[in-house]
C-alpha cells in the first residue's frame, strides 16, 4: 500500500495531461480509425514514458546504478544514432506505391511541386515566431504530411521538438478527411468541383516502371543530394514492386516490414512526449503552425490548378490539385469522395491518385533540399 501511495504522489499534473493526451491518440485511432497502426503505439507510449519511476526510460535506481529503458535504447538506436526507421520504413512506402496512374498521365507531377508551397511558407512564419532555424525547417516539413520524412528532418537538423512535430505530422495525416474537404470548399466553387476529367490511361510499359524509380533516385542525387537517402529508399522499395522477379521481397517490405517499422516508430517517438519537455507553449505553437502549412499545401495545390486552367483547354478540377501532398492514399481517397457527392457519376480517383503519389515523390525532395540548405544557412 504504501509503494502505491508513494507512486501517486510522484505523479505530477502535467503527467496526467499527457496520460490524458495519449488516451486521445488511442481514442482516435481505435474508434476513429485515424492511423490506428501511429497513433495507437504513441498514444501508449506517451502514457508509458510519463509514468514515474519506470524501466523504459534510462535512470538510477538505488543500489543498482542506472538502468536502461527499453523505449530510450529504441530512440537511441534506431532514431537519434542512425535515422534507421524511417528510412526502413520507406522501403516499404515504395514497395505499396503504383506509379502507373502518374506515368500515364505526367503533368501530375506539377501538382505534387506545388503542394510543397505551405512547408517553405511555414518556414519563414515559424522563423518570425521566434523560432530557430532548424527547428523552423523542421517544424515546416510537416506540410509534407508525411510523418517518416517529418521524423527524419526534425532528427537530422536535431530539432528539440522532435516529439512534437511528430505528433502533429501524424496527427494531420490521420485528419485530412476533415481538414482538406474544409480547405478545398473554402477556395473554390461547385461549378470547378463539378468539372469532369475523363480518364483515358496510356499504357505504361515494363521497362518505363523498372527505369522511373532509377531515374528518379539519380535526379535527385544530382538535385538534391541529401534528398538521396529517403528518395533512394522508396524507390529501391518500389523496384522491388515492379521488377516482376521479387515478389516475396516485394510482399514482405509492403506488409512485415512496413508494419513491424511502423509498430516500433510510433513507441518509440513517445520518448520525446515526456511531460516536461512536451508540455510547452513552444508545442501549442507547433501543432498550429503544422495545421497552417497543411492547409497551405492543400491550397497551394488547388490554386495552382486553378491557374492552369487559365491556359488549358480541358480543364482541370481544382480538386485534383489538393490531392498533391504526401497523404498516400488518404487525399486520393477524400477527392473522389467529393467528386461523386457533387456529381455522382464523376469519378477522379486515378486522377487524383497521380497527383498524389507525385506528393510522396516531392515530399522526400522538399525534405532533402530543407536537409541541404539549413545546415548552409545556419554556418
Amino acid at each position: 500500500m504504501g509503494f502505491l501511495l508513494e507512486g501517486l504522489l510522484a505523479i505530477t499534473w502535467k503527467q496526467i495531461v499527457m496520460y490524458a493526451i495519449g488516451g486521445i491518440l488511442i481514442y482516435l485511432a481505435l474508434k476513429k480509425d485515424f492511423e490506428p497502426a501511429l497513433l495507437m503505439p504513441m498514444g501508449f507510449g506517451a502514457i508509458l514514458v510519463n509514468l514515474p519511476n519506470t524501466g523504459v526510460i534510462n535512470q538510477m535506481v538505488e543500489g543498482i546504478g542506472e538502468s536502461q529503458g527499453i523505449i530510450q535504447w529504441l530512440f537511441e538506436i534506431g532514431i537519434e544514432a542512425s535515422e534507421a526507421m524511417p528510412l526502413l520504413l520507406f522501403i516499404g512506402i515504395g514497395a505499396m506505391i503504383d506509379f502507373g496512374p502518374l506515368l500515364s498521365n505526367p503533368k501530375m507531377f506539377l501538382f505534387g511541386a506545388a503542394a510543397q508551397f505551405g512547408i517553405f511558407i511555414t518556414v519563414i512564419i515559424a522563423c518570425l515566431l521566434g523560432f530557430p532555424m532548424k527547428d523552423a525547417a523542421a517544424i515546416g516539413i510537416i506540410g509534407a504530411a508525411d510523418g517518416p520524412t517529418s521524423i527524419l528532418v526534425s532528427q537530422v537538423l536535431k530539432s528539440q521538438y522532435m516529439g512534437a512535430i511528430a505528433v502533429a505530422a501524424y496527427s494531420y495525416m490521420a485528419l485530412v478527411p476533415i481538414i482538406q474537404p474544409l480547405a478545398i470548399r473554402l477556395t473554390t466553387t461547385k461549378k470547378e468541383r463539378l468539372i469532369r476529367m475523363p480518364y483515358n490511361p496510356k499504357s505504361v510499359s515494363r521497362t518505363t516502371r523498372i527505369l522511373f524509380p532509377i531515374i528518379v533516385s539519380i535526379i535527385a542525387g544530382i538535385v538534391a543530394p541529401m534528398s538521396v537517402s529517403l528518395v533512394g529508399f522508396l524507390m529501391f522499395g518500389n523496384l522491388l514492386r515492379e521488377c516482376g522477379c521479387l515478389e516475396r521481397l516485394s510482399e514482405t517490405a509492403q506488409g512485415t516490414l512496413a508494419n513491424l517499422i511502423t509498430l516500433l516508430l510510433g513507441i518509440t517517438i513517445s520518448f520525446s512526449m515526456q511531460a516536461e519537455q512536451f508540455l510547452t507553449l513552444q508545442t501549442v505553437m507547433i501543432m498550429g503552425l503544422g495545421l497552417a502549412a497543411f492547409v497551405f499545401d492543400t491550397v497551394a495545390g488547388v490554386m495552382f490548378a486553378k491557374v492552369l486552367n487559365l491556359f488549358l483547354k480541358e480543364k482541370v478540377n481544382p480538386m485534383v490539385g489538393a490531392a498533391g501532398i504526401s497523404a498516400f492514399p488518404m487525399s486520393a481517397r477524400v477527392i473522389q469522395k467529393m467528386a461523386i457527392q457533387e456529381d455522382s457519376t464523376n469519378h477522379l480517383l486515378m486522377h487524383a491518385i497521380g497527383a498524389n503519389v507525385s506528393g510522396q515523390i516531392a515530399s522526400v525532395l522538399a525534405g532533402g533540399m530543407i536537409l541541404y540548405l539549413v545546415p548552409q544557412m545556419i554556418r
